[in-house]
């Protein structure tokens, strides 16, 4: 038997020659990439590494003395509703231990964000708008754009990495300790890198890939949260925020840890080279399913058409809120206990959004306003659909018919106002619920807690208008929309512990959300943000009707 000779051209074509040409053109569109985030990106870097070492000299001003760290560590280690928020806190002597404590699910969910966001953008995004066609007919490799994608995500999370290193150091902090907590973070970027872009194979549509894999970062928090809280090791260790807080940055590092974090990242991005081979390009491997022939009479009207475009992502946005509204209402009696007899946690919790008052409602308060915060993604997610819609030329038909811009975009944005207001009342009812069963006063909970959460809706109904504003004005730099979500949560969060000045804290339209627990509430403050909504949605709507529409 003779072998057979391989055909001209392939006889010195080896495995690595296959996977170099799958890579050809990988540094150009990491360069494109980076020209294209030059300034988003930078942002998200400063901002997360930033938030580290402010946090750091906060407490290091805050709790000078030994003493009142340790006492403070000893409250927050018999608090399972913290540790539910911020996770275990391994060293509290140090100031660095308390920094890791404080600051670390909050980094490491940024810089999870920030992969998310950026590897979709650059992965399903630019197959969703064709770009992906038009630069596959380039000398470009198979795998050249998800590489990028990944590249550029990557050594952002580095980047932080290192900043965080050198700013707690910097702080006099021990450097093994800042070098653990720099690569916790980086780690739990690179995990979620190797998330976004397996999610990007599943689904041919961008909104959905973002939506599947922000699903997985809140089941992390979730596994997190359940697991810190009920001190089951196991559950905390199926997530990687779990992960982050076991690497115990400033207290007896865990190197080993961080081998999790080397090995699911790239394993994740090399299962989703290998489903990106069993689908076309611009298809995901879960096939959209055919629509009836003839739409049904409830699609007429462009109100109609936005809820069918968004009823799914409402959906989850409830099931989620719903959720998260239940585990709050149960931990809130157990905090009451914990912190009746300790003004010093007293004190921490109205750092972390609450206030002067009843220490389970400031602990309720301080919940409901991380629940608006969150709401506040969903608003600036379903006002920006406009744009996924225009982009994607589908704006295009319904607009050459009788229907006005004004009426178009009036559909989606009563979905982003209206779907605010619902799933914030979603978790405010459910925390009634299960606050109310634990004290036995559920009646009385349901209304009370529900109000406390639609307080927050005006708030949130301000970024839809800036999201509105920036998509009828300047629809390339609608990414700020988000940019100002975060900066508003920092500022909500962080704002008292960094004892920031109270003018530039009230930027924040959360600033000026009155405190509804325990009551009454003053409706100035809320029809101001109203008037403020107002003002950014017509002229947002009134820029759009003035503007080309164009695509992506």
């Amino acid at each position: 038997m003779t072998a057979t000779p391989a055909p001209p051209g392939l006889a010195t074509t080896g495995t690595p020659a296959l996977v170099g040409r799958a890579m050809t053109g990988t540094p150009a569109l990491v360069r494109l990439a980076l020209r294209r985030d030059r300034l988003l990106l930078p942002s998200w870097v400063a901002v997360i590494a930033g938030l580290v070492t402010a946090s750091a000299s906060a407490i290091a001003e805050l709790y000078p003395q030994a003493a009142q760290r340790i006492a403070l560590g000893v409250t927050i280690g018999s608090a399972p509703a913290l540790q539910a928020l911020t996770g275990p806190v391994y060293d509290a002597a140090s100031v660095g231990g308390l920094t890791a404590w404080r600051v670390t699910t909050m980094a490491s969910v940024l810089a999870a964000l920030m992969s998310i966001l950026v590897v979709i953008r650059h992965t399903r995004a630019e197959e969703e708008s064709g770009r992906a066609e038009l630069v596959g007919a380039c000398p470009v490799g198979r795998h050249a754009l998800p590489a990028s994608g990944v590249l550029v995500a990557a050594g952002a999370n580095l980047l932080i990495g290192v900043l965080i290193t050198l700013g707690l150091a910097g702080q006099g902090l021990p450097v093994a300790g800042s070098l653990a907590f720099g690569a916790a973070v980086s780690g739990t970027g690179w995990t979620f890198t190797g998330v976004a872009v397996l999610a990007g194979q599943l689904t041919a549509h961008a909104r959905t890939a973002s939506a599947v894999a922000v699903a997985a970062l809140g089941a992390a928090f979730l596994l997190r949260a359940l697991g810190d809280a009920a001190r089951i090791e196991a559950l905390s260790w199926l997530s990687p925020l779990g992960w982050a807080q076991r690497v115990r940055a400033f207290a007896g590092e865990r190197w080993w840890v961080l081998i999790l974090f080397a090995a699911t990242g790239p394993a994740l991005a090399g299962l989703a080279a290998l489903l990106a081979r069993r689908r076309d390009l611009g298809a995901g491997l879960l096939a959209p399913r055919s629509g009836p022939r003839d739409a049904a009479a409830s699609l007429r009207g462009t109100v109609a058409l936005a809820w069918r475009l968004h009823r799914g992502v409402l959906l989850g946005w409830t099931a989620a809120f719903t959720i998260g509204g239940a585990l709050f209402g149960a931990l809130a009696h157990s905090v009451g206990d914990l912190v009746r007899d300790n003004p010093q946690l007293a004190a921490l919790l109205s750092r972390m959004g609450g206030g002067a008052g009843l220490l389970t409602d400031t602990f309720l308060a301080a919940e409901l306003s991380v629940l608006g915060l969150i709401a506040g993604g969903y608003a600036v997610q379903a006002t920006l659909r406009l744009q996924g819609e225009e982009s994607a030329l589908r704006a295009d038909p319904v607009l050459a018919t009788a229907v006005p811009r004004w009426r178009w975009a009036a559909g989606h944005l009563g979905m982003a106002l209206a779907g605010s207001a619902a799933i914030l009342a979603a978790g405010g009812v459910a925390a009634g619920v299960t606050h109310g069963l634990r004290i036995g006063e559920p009646a009385l909970q349901v209304p009370r807690l529900l109000g406390a959460a639609l307080v927050q809706v005006p708030a949130t109904w301000t970024l839809a208008g800036i999201a509105m504003l920036l998509f009828g004005l300047l629809p390339r730099l609608t990414a700020l929309a988000w940019a100002a979500l975060i900066a508003f949560a920092l500022l909500a969060q962080l704002g008292e512990l960094l004892q920031l000045d109270d003018r530039i804290r009230s930027l924040s339209p959360f600033a000026h959300v009155p405190r509804a627990l325990p009551g009454p509430v003053d409706p100035g403050p809320l029809l101001g943000l109203c008037l403020v909504t107002m003002v950014l949605v017509l002229a947002g709507v009134l820029a759009f009707q003035r503007r080309d529409l164009r695509g992506d």
